[in-house]
């Protein structure tokens, strides 16, 4: 099911910004590059949000612990493992739409 889930112009680059879908805290980010992603904002190895985390680049850094997450598939980086969950994203105009 494809959703409404926020406006791009609502947006500000390397900044997350939550959305709630179906009681699932969806974190949104840009990149400077403009390309933009949607992760669970649920980090599995420190039990915390990913939201307020630093993105460089197409990582953001979990903030508890300085986890490194890939914004494309969601993998935590060596040396630490784990997976947070990731979501399709459609943008029409200034819409940004999240497969769930």
């Amino acid at each position: 099911m494809r959703v409404l889930a926020t406006k791009k112009s609502n947006l500000i680059p390397r900044v997350g910004r939550s959305v709630e879908i179906n009681n699932q805290k969806i974190a949104v980010f840009e990149t400077t590059a403009g390309n933009i992603y949607a992760l669970a904002d649920f980090c599995p190895l420190t039990e915390g949000p990913i939201l307020e985390g630093m993105v460089s680049g197409e990582y953001v850094y979990e903030p508890m612990r300085d986890f490194k997450i890939s914004l494309i598939d969601g993998k935590i980086q060596e040396p630490d493992e784990g997976q947070v969950k990731t979501y399709p994203v459609e943008i029409l105009a200034d819409d940004i739409y999240i497969e769930v």
